[in-house]
Parts: C-alpha cells; structure tokens; sequence
C-alpha cells in the first residue's frame, strides 16, 4: 500500500485557500447532458467534487472512486482530501463555504464532532429525500441514520464508517523490549488501563530510543470515550446541549490518564494528524496508538510500505469503545445535486463499504455490509494479517453513540491544544485543568 500524500498545517490551509480561490471559476463540474443546448457538441462529463478530510487512507476512497469513475463516463468523481486535520481546519473552511453559499463541494465528508451543528443548519443542505434516498433508512443502525436527519425532517447525510475499538502496536518494538507480540498474548497484558501503564515502564525500560506511545491525544480520546459510556454516553455536553466539561466524570478521568501518562514519560509528545505524528509513524518514533477501526487505514498509510507486517492489531485497555465516524452530505449550493446524491448513495452502500473496510479497515456503518461474509471474516494483510473483521464488525451492532454537541468540534479542538499543551511542556501540569475547563467554555460561546 503506498504512503499517501498528505496536506497538514499550513500546506492544508494552502490547499483549502486554493480550492475557495478557484471554486467561482470551476464550479462543481461541467453542464449535464439533459439541460445541453440541442446545437452543443458532445456533453462533457458532469464532475463530482467529493470533499474529505483524513490522514493516511483518510475514507478509503481511492479504489471505490476508480471503479466508479471506470463505470460512469457520464458522471466522473473527483476526490479531494483536503486537510488531516477536521477541528483545527477542515470543518472551520467548511462552515464557511456553507454559510457563504459557495466552496463547498457536492459531497462532503462530516465527522461525528461537526454533525451537531450540521444537523441545525438544515438550510445548508440539499434534501436526499428528494431523490429517494430516505429508502436507505433500513441499511443503518436507528442513531447512525437518526443522526443525519435535521430537525425539520430533511435527510441530509448517509453513514459512511464507525468507531468501534482496539490498540494498534508495533510487534517488532515489542519483541525488541522481551514482551510479548503475538495479539492475543499482547491483550493479556493489558485488560485495565494501569496494566497497560505498567507494561509501558516495561517497554521504556528496554527500548530507549522509542516511546511507548504517541501522544496524550489518542489515548485520552480512547479512555474519554469509554468512560462516556459508564456516564450517560454524553462527553463535552448534555443531550441539551449544556457544556458539562468540569462536571462530567468521564472528562476528567480521561484527563487524569492522559497527564500520567506524560509524567512519566511515555509519550512521543505528538499531537495526532500532524505532519510531524505521521511522520513518527513512519520512523517508529512510538510503539503503540488507539485505534478506532479507520485508524487502521491512518497507520497504514502513514507507515508506507515498509512498515508492513511490523504492526498489528490488539484488543484495547478497559474494553470496547466507540470513536468517530462520519457522514456524507450534498450542500444546497451544489449545482449538481442529483448527480451528487447518487455518488453519496454508491459511496454508502453495502458493497462499497464492504470493499473499503476489506482494503483499509474503515468499519461499515450499513449493517448488510457489517453482515457480508467478507466483512465478518477480514484480515488486514498490513497490520500482518489482523482478523479485522473478527475484532470490529462482531461488535458493530452493539456499539452505543455517544451525543455530540452543537459546539463539540470546537470544544474538542480547544481540550486537545490544552493536553498536548500539557505534554510539551507549554502548559504546567498544575494548571492545566483549570485552563482546559477556561478555554472550553470560551470555545462554547
């Protein structure tokens, strides 16, 4: 699998600058052949620009749009990732295309942090309904479905991944340290997260030019979101929207975790989908990561070829948890919305994402996918050989969401800068807290 070219800092901000530069000019693609002038020549192609965000294999799209593209010379699709980084980048350029009525593309990737505001700006999206797609409802689970549907009733999004769980882990490190690297053995030394802490002085010990993880970020989004689940399966906010950082146990056991982890020097002090983070993917500059099942095509792309077969795949400290996953809407200024409807449909349908998860490991939300055979007996010849199918589509259909504020992106950007803060050294230990609690409700409004 070949490393992906990837966009973060100030070459993504370039990135997304360049596409509202060039949006009035191009549009979302060339006239389709039903409103052609009768005189004109032969009917370009209409061009789908379908907009994501992601590192490494990011939504997994490369061999879905190839396939498409090979069927549909009528209507070509044109995929473009723009930024690593969702909180910090990508849903602010997008909020402001959205709001200004044009820059958008005419499918855009949602993550489960931006779905609460997207859900109150009905007015942003075209109406799937309208092309028949409120018949997709029974391929999702009630909430993954529920969750793209506004107040006013319109259907504006279709599930593309999700979450579920486990720790990815490089078994050379592990077997240069004298531990266990075998994945079964390798879960058995961590059912708790103290164990795993207690396994990472191990490590540290042994390999001295590695750390034991990547950073606070992840695994403090691991812990956070396992803990949502023991408090309500709320994290930053209430399902009335109510900012609930200071009061919410899960928070501050999440933050807790991710401060020992530092004092004690386990960290990489990298902050994840950073240019520098992917970059210590691919040096080994970390022996462990938490991964959600599209963090697998995240690594994988990071690492590149040459850490084939050096990772793999184990069950994750304190069990389950369900991180991330997303959407794909078509936004009301898209000048194709019939076309752009059916592209979001065949990205979202069983067999497309059956074939994403059995080519990068990003999890199906349509339940026929999570059925297929394919899907339920998976392995992932990267993460040398990991039965993925085994670990995550087992448990997809019990997964439980967690709610996600209007205002969560913003509030999860502004909590993580305050953590990896923490980790580098910019903010003091004793302090950080009160400033994470500060700078959330300042990033609440």
């Amino acid at each position: 699998m070949m490393i992906s070219k990837r966009r973060g800092g100030l070459a993504a901000a370039s990135a997304l600058a360049a596409v509202a530069l060039t949006v009035t000019a191009c549009g979302s693609g060339s006239t389709p052949e039903s409103s052609a002038p009768a005189s004109s020549a032969a009917a370009q192609p209409v061009t789908i620009r379908v907009q994501t965000f992601g590192g490494g294999e990011n939504f997994g799209y490369k061999n879905a749009v190839a396939k498409w593209n090979a069927e549909h010379k009528d209507i070509q699709i044109k995929h473009e990732n723009l930024t690593d980084q969702f909180e910090q980048q990508y849903w602010p350029q997008m909020i402001q295309w959205l709001t200004s009525g044009s820059g958008a593309g005419d499918v855009v990737g949602i993550d489960e942090g931006g779905m609460g505001l997207a859900k109150a700006r009905s007015e942003w999206w075209a109406d799937l309904k309208e092309y028949g797609l409120e018949s997709r409802k029974a391929d999702f689970p009630a909430w993954k479905w529920e969750n793209g549907v506004a107040a006013d009733g319109k259907v504006f999004a279709l599930g593309t991944d999700i979450g579920g769980m486990s720790l990815c882990y490089r078994k050379d490190l592990f077997e240069k340290a004298g531990l266990p690297s075998n994945r079964d053995e390798v879960s058995a030394l961590w059912p708790t997260w103290d164990e795993f802490m207690t396994v990472g002085k191990k490590f540290q010990s042994k390999v001295k030019d590695t750390k034991f993880a990547d950073g606070t970020n992840t695994l403090y989004q691991v812990v956070l979101y396992q803990e949502a689940a023991k408090n309500g399966n709320v994290s930053y906010f209430d399902t009335s929207n109510n900012l609930i950082v200071d009061k919410n146990p899960a928070v501050k056991t999440a933050f807790d975790f991710a401060m020992k982890m530092s004092q004690q020097g386990m960290t990489a002090k990298l902050r994840n989908f950073t240019d520098e983070w992917a970059t210590g993917t691919q040096k080994g500059s970390f022996a462990t990561v938490g991964c959600p099942s599209w963090m697998l095509g995240v690594v994988s792309g990071n690492a590149g070829d040459d850490g084939k077969g050096k990772w793999d795949v184990a069950a994750v400290p304190g069990g389950g948890g369900n991180w991330g996953g997303s959407w794909l809407a078509v936004p009301k200024q898209s000048k194709h919305p019939k076309e752009a409807a059916m592209v979001a449909d065949y990205l979202t349908q069983a067999q497309t994402e059956a074939s994403i998860f059995t080519d990068f490991g990003n999890m199906p939300s349509n339940t026929k996918s999570q059925q297929d055979p394919a899907v339920q007996g998976a392995k992932n010849e990267f993460f040398n050989d990991a039965p993925i199918g085994e670990i995550f589509a087992k448990s997809a259909a019990s997964l439980q969401p967690v709610f996600l504020g209007v205002k969560h992106a913003q509030v999860k950007n502004a909590v993580e800068s305050v953590i990896q803060g923490m980790d580098d050294g910019s903010v003091p230990y004793d302090k950080a807290w009160q400033q994470l609690v500060d700078d959330a409700v300042k990033a609440a409004g």
